[in-house]
């Protein structure tokens, strides 16, 4: 059997692992009217800050942590629904780019504003301004470990 955690790390990480399952249930369910999932706005938010709205499909997969073909999958769902489009990429015809599309630019600016109150809610008011901090520093510092971590083991 493999060694405990000290009970403080136990109970730490076993409240992280459950407040963020509920969290992002919640952030899903206030999403759920306006027709996107979490990951759809994330898409939308990514590509609405991309210059020219367009983003290298794999580059789009790094971001959402996703598998090259689970984002095909749900590009091509977001396609149907006229919220992104694939455009090849002219400097390398094996690649391609996801595109936002003016509809997906309307559908982002809808379901913002609920989006966020929904952050705020379920997230951010709980915290004061030294906590988000914080949270910013331990987050962006384990973000870059495990990105890292990924690219070492994708060589």
């Amino acid at each position: 059997m493999t060694e405990r955690l000290p009970e403080q790390r136990e109970r730490g990480w076993r409240a992280y692992i459950e407040a963020s399952l509920r969290l992002i249930t919640r952030l899903e369910e206030d999403l759920r009217p306006t027709g996107l999932s979490l990951a759809d706005y994330h898409v939308l938010v990514l590509l609405s800050e991309a210059p020219d709205r367009r983003l290298r499909m794999g580059e789009l997969a790094d971001r959402l942590v996703f598998s090259p073909s689970r984002l095909t999958y749900h590009i091509s769902s977001m396609e149907k629904r006229g919220l992104v489009r694939r455009e090849s990429c002219p400097q390398d015809r094996r690649g391609s780019h996801a595109v936002l599309t003016g509809h997906g630019l309307e559908v982002l600016r809808s379901a913002a504003p609920h989006h966020l109150d929904s952050v705020r809610r379920h997230f951010l008011d709980d915290l004061d301004d030294a906590e988000v901090a914080y949270l910013d520093r331990v987050f962006t510092r384990l973000g870059q470990r495990l990105r890292d971590s990924d690219r070492a083991l994708a060589r």
